[in-house]
């Protein structure tokens, strides 16, 4: 039998499940179609688990230099057994949470595999829904009056570079590692390949990272590449760029060799496993849109800035429309995508205002554009910078290295990036955000005062450095 919905959102990982409760409390009677499990990739295969692990290689990292603090513990060891149950369990308390969630805004959720239909018996336009339910029985037809299609993504793998599981792997497998290999390489120096680099690192694994561009994390400013790379290394990464890989040359063997052209020469390299960590790519195949007007150009959806596509009683979000494929921005673009849908009439969200987090050892973050880009863009820059080594709680910590730099237009004063590498930064690069925001200028924010001790007093001291003016510089 056939139901009735205003909104049926099609995935229910971070953008879906947010945009559901949203819908729900604007009063849309509103269901969720999922094949796995609630939560989706950042709960179950990305954000939560990668980062429950790099939290237990921080720790194992800091015991094993607890002399430095004067704290005397002996010998100190990973058992990887206990680190993945601790993560497991984050993620079953999380996924709890979220199916609590549902029931509260008594959303509909069905189990299966859904693919939108053309016009039907069931309705004129396209969009009915055909699950093809997990437990078998038979199929249901949901009949809304919006879509929200929110599939998401999964990872990219590269040709010749076939994912077995064992030898090479992509974030997927890895996340289900039962032992710590002793070596690996690492294909890919983004985002991703940086966070499990510097985990596996802090484990105590041998870690190469392999990166096709000239510097790794080259979407980030020039600066903070740098200085992550020089932490990299003084980890005992071996980090190798302009580097491209021969995946004709891997062989398999109790072990991986591959083969990588690097600055024009040959460099064979061996590990016990390989992990490929080369971006994600939408999950856009078989959910039906043939059987619409929707389009898909680059292997992504096409939408308006309120979501809608082609079909406009159909709208997308998340990383099927590629663009920041962040779980905090498919989670906005959900709850904007169901204003819309409600007639709230939403603000279209304006990507440069969102930060973004890189969760290695240091940490990075980011929001704004880059200095290049800036001057790109025709801005007269100037910048401020400021270093954690002269911050009183980076030293009390033990994390010293990095520095916090802030880029304004020197005509207008307007704060065009925040770019930080040091400890703890994700939590700060919220304040630089709002700053942004709120059209605040440097002069602003350094007479913000900023309690002592704290990391922040680097945002404070950075941001009167944008016109000469730090105190501890």
């Amino acid at each position: 039998m056939a139901q009735e919905y205003d909104v049926v959102i099609l995935g229910g990982g971070t953008g879906g499940y947010v945009a559901a409760i949203r819908a729900s409390q604007l009063g849309l009677k509103t269901a969720i179609v999922e094949k796995g499990k609630l939560g989706g990739t950042c709960l179950h295969q990305g954000c939560i688990p990668s980062k429950a692990l790099l939290r237990s290689a921080e720790v194992f990292a800091t015991a094993k230099r607890s002399e430095d603090f004067g704290v005397i513990t002996g010998e100190v060891a990973v058992n990887f057994g206990k680190v993945q149950d601790r993560k497991n369990k984050i993620i079953d308390t999380l996924h709890k949470g979220v199916q609590y969630l549902m029931k509260q805004g008594k959303i509909d959720v069905f189990e299966g595999y859904g693919r939108i239909l053309g016009p039907s018996i069931f309705s004129p336009m396209p969009g009915t829904i055909s699950v093809e339910m997990n437990n078998g029985s038979e199929n249901e037809m949901l009949i809304p009056k919006n879509v929200v299609i929110a599939t998401g993504s999964r990872p990219r793998t590269l040709p010749g570079l076939e994912i077995d599981g064992e030898f090479v792997m992509t974030s997927d497998e890895a996340l289900q590692l039962e032992s710590l290999p002793s070596s690996i390489i690492i294909v890919g120096g983004g985002v991703i390949g940086i966070e499990w680099a510097s985990m596996l690192s802090d484990f105590g694994v041998e870690v190469t990272v392999i990166e096709y561009a000239d510097r790794i994390i080259p979407t980030e400013d020039k600066e903070i590449s740098k200085e992550m790379q020089r932490l990299m290394k003084k980890k005992g990464i071996t980090v190798i760029t302009s580097a491209k890989v021969l995946s004709e040359t891997l062989v398999k063997d109790n072990g991986v060799t591959i083969s990588a052209k690097v600055k024009g020469t040959v460099k064979e390299f061996k590990a016990e496993k390989l992990l490929v960590s080369v971006g994600r790519q939408a999950n856009v195949q078989g959910i039906g849109l043939e059987n619409t007007d929707i389009q898909v150009e680059k292997g992504v959806i096409v939408t308006n800035e309120y979501f809608q596509t082609k079909e406009s009683h159909i709208y997308a979000i998340g990383d099927c429309i590629g663009g920041l494929q962040l779980a905090h921005v498919a989670s906005h673009e959900g709850i904007t995508a169901v204003e819309h849908i409600a007639g709230k009439n939403p603000s279209p969200l304006n990507y440069n205002l969102i930060s973004r987090c890189i969760y290695s050892s240091p940490e990075a973050a980011s929001v704004g554009i880059t200095e290049d880009q800036a001057i790109e863009n025709g801005h007269k820059v100037k910048v401020g910078k400021f270093s954690f080594r002269v911050i009183g709680k980076a030293l009390v910590f033990g994390e010293s290295d990095g520095f916090v730099k802030i880029i304004a237009d020197s005509e207008t004063d307007d704060i065009l990036g925040v770019h930080m590498i040091g400890p703890h930064v994700t939590d700060m690069i919220s304040e630089a955000g709002l700053a942004m925001v709120l059209d605040a200028v440097p002069w602003e924010i350094g007479h913000t005062i900023h309690p002592h001790p704290t990391l922040s007093e680097a945002i404070g001291e950075a941001a009167l450095a944008v016109d000469g003016h730090a105190i501890h510089a």
